[in-house]
C-alpha cells in the first residue's frame, strides 16, 4: 500500500463519519414519526415523496450519465426514453394495482405478490446487464451514482416501528428493517470509499451491494414462508404480517425489485471498471 493509498484513506475517513452520523439522526427522526403519527404512512404521502424524489434522481442521473458517453444527442435521447418510459409504466401499474388492492391476501388465486417482487428481476436483469448502450452507459457513469442513491433504504426503519407498536411480527421486521437501515445508513459512506479509489474502497462497495441484496434474500422469504398464501410455512404469533395493502406493499412490489436491478448494476460497474474511474 503506497503513501497516496493511505492519505486517500485518511481522508475519507471525515466524510464518512459525518454521513453516518446525520444518515443515522435522520433514521431515528424518521423511525420515531412513524411510531407516533402511524396515520403518516398510512396517508401513503410519505411513500409518494420518496418513490418521486428517487424516480427524479434516477432520470437525472441517467441523463448525466448518457452525456458522459460518446452517444449521439439521439442516441441519448431514445436510450433515456427507453429506460425511462418502462420504469415509468411499471411504477404506474405496481401503484394502481397496489390502491386497488390487487395485493391482498385473496384478491386473486395468483400469487400477484411475489410475481411482482421476482418477474421485474428475472426480466429485466438480463436486459440490463447484457445491453451493449446499457453497458456504454455504466462505464460512462461514476459507480458512486448508484451506491449513494440507496441512501433511501433508510425509510426502511418504518418496519422497526410497526414492531415496536405491535403490529407487525418481530421475526420479519426485526431482520427486514435493521438490514435496510442498515443498507441505507452505510449507502453513502461505501460510496465515499469508493471515490477514494483505493482497493478497500472497491471492496467495501462490493460488500455493501452483497450485504444488500442479502438483506432482500432473507426478507423476501420471511415474507413469503411468513405470509398468507401457497408458500405460507409459518404462523407468526401475535401480530400477523400486514404488508400486503397500500401503501406498504408498494415497498415488496416496486422498491424491493427496482433496488435489486440497481445492486445488480452497481456490481457490474464495479467489477468492471479500473479504480481510477470510481471517481
Amino acid at each position: 500500500m503506497n503513501t497516496d493509498t493511505v492519505s486517500a484513506g485518511v481522508v475519507a475517513l471525515h466524510p464518512v463519519r459525518l454521513s453516518l452520523i446525520w444518515a443515522a439522526l435522520f433514521t431515528a427522526l424518521w423511525t420515531w414519526l412513524i411510531y407516533v403519527l402511524p396515520a403518516l404512512p398510512e396517508s401513503g404521502v410519505p411513500a409518494l415523496g420518496v418513490r418521486l424524489m428517487a424516480h427524479g434522481l434516477i432520470a437525472l442521473g441517467l441523463w448525466l450519465g448518457l452525456e458522459r458517453t460518446p452517444l449521439t444527442p439521439r442516441q441519448r435521447q431514445a436510450i433515456w426514453l427507453s429506460i425511462m418510459i418502462p420504469f415509468t409504466l411499471w411504477a404506474t401499474v405496481a401503484w394502481t394495482a397496489a390502491i386497488n388492492g390487487a395485493f391482498r391476501a385473496g384478491a386473486s388465486s395468483l400469487p400477484l405478490l411475489p410475481a411482482a417482487i421476482l418477474l421485474p428481476v428475472i426480466v429485466g436483469a438480463p436486459v440490463l446487464l447484457l445491453s451493449k448502450r446499457i453497458g456504454q452507459l455504466l462505464d460512462a457513469m461514476p459507480a458512486t451514482w448508484l451506491i449513494a442513491l440507496q441512501l433511501y433504504r433508510v425509510f426502511g426503519s418504518q418496519w422497526l416501528a410497526y414492531w415496536l407498536r405491535g403490529v407487525l411480527p418481530g421475526l420479519w421486521a426485526l431482520p427486514a428493517g435493521t438490514g435496510d437501515v442498515l443498507t441505507g445508513l452505510f449507502a453513502v459512506p461505501a460510496a465515499i470509499a469508493l471515490a477514494t479509489g483505493t482497493a478497500e474502497g472497491r471492496r467495501a462497495a462490493i460488500l455493501w451491494n452483497v450485504f444488500g441484496l442479502a438483506d432482500f434474500a432473507v426478507a423476501i422469504t420471511l415474507g413469503m414462508i411468513m405470509s398468507p398464501g401457497p408458500f405460507q410455512l409459518i404462523i407468526p404469533q401475535g401480530p400477523s404480517m400486514g404488508v400486503d395493502s397500500f401503501p406498504n406493499v408498494l415497498t415488496p412490489a416496486f422498491v424491493v425489485p427496482s433496488s435489486i436491478l440497481l445492486h445488480a448494476l452497481s456490481l457490474r460497474q464495479l467489477f468492471r471498471l479500473s479504480p481510477a474511474e470510481t471517481m
